[in-house]
């Protein structure tokens, strides 16, 4: 059996920045296992698959360990591979999923806009092994749908931390959003989850939905600028509008390759 594959950079205009994603359009689904051990043989932080449905496509996320209920910069490589190389006419693209509802991308110019559920907070106590994993206590922390979100002091503190994955791995959620108002943008975050099989999302779309709507509210504005602080680094816009985060980035193509197994 043969499927064509692509990798994209995603939320960057350029290669070997942003977050990597790979990309197959599928026929029919393949059995999930069969899409799990190809995630892990790409071992990159997400592998979207792609299904058409009518005039819409559905669409499952795995990391190299599980499949995910949302994941922003694969969503966005998916549409980058539909408008690009699969000649999809329409400027937007709604994709079915299992667990998050109907998301839809959007061309606007050279960017591709996100349309997806914002994300339900409510804060919480922080628990004292996070505090320990981190080596710092936040100022505040708060607990999403899938994700703990801690707020820092400043960028620096973000840029500084270094986290004992160790300990974070037995952390019950999906993974771990850190923030602090940014020196140049309006707000800067890093993504840790070795609990889904990646120790540092270099750029998480979906945590996004998170953020957005906290920033939101503390800076009195509903057009953000955001970048994540991995070693790659992504940039992002982020409107907040009611019940939905819209994102905005670029993607660029890596490689395009065939699978055979």
């Amino acid at each position: 059996m043969k499927i064509k594959i692509y990798q994209i950079d995603a939320f960057s205009d350029q290669v070997f920045r942003g977050n990597p994603a790979a990309v197959c359009i599928l026929d029919n689904w393949l059995d999930e296992s069969t899409m799990q051990h190809i995630a892990a043989e790409n071992n990159l932080a997400e592998t979207a698959f792609v299904v058409n449905v009518g005039t819409d496509y559905a669409i499952r996320w795995f990391t190299p360990k599980t499949e995910v209920d949302l994941c922003g910069h694969a969503t966005l490589a998916a549409a980058y591979v539909l408008f690009k190389y699969y000649n999809y006419k329409s400027s937007a693209i709604k994709f079915d999923t299992k667990e998050s509802g109907i998301l839809i991308v959007r061309k606007d110019g050279k960017k591709m806009v996100l349309d997806f559920p914002a994300d339900q907070i409510e804060k919480v106590a922080t628990p004292d092994l996070l505090v320990k994993a981190l080596g710092c206590k936040p100022i505040e922390t708060y607990k999403g749908k899938t994700d703990f979100m801690l707020i820092f002091d400043s960028q620096s503190t973000i840029e500084l931390l270094k986290p004992d994955f160790r300990l974070l791995n037995k952390i019950k959620a999906r993974g771990i959003i850190v923030s602090a108002r940014g020196e140049i943008v309006d707000f800067v975050s890093r993504f840790f989850a070795p609990q889904v099989g990646i120790d540092e999302d270099p750029v998480t779309g979906s945590a996004h939905t998170t953020l957005t709507p906290y920033w939101a509210n503390k800076l009195n504005k509903t057009t953000l600028t955001a970048q994540q602080l991995s070693k790659r680094k992504g940039d992002l816009v982020c409107v907040w509008d009611g019940d939905r985060v819209k994102i905005s980035g670029h993607a660029v193509t890596y490689l395009i390759g065939e699978i055979e197994f």
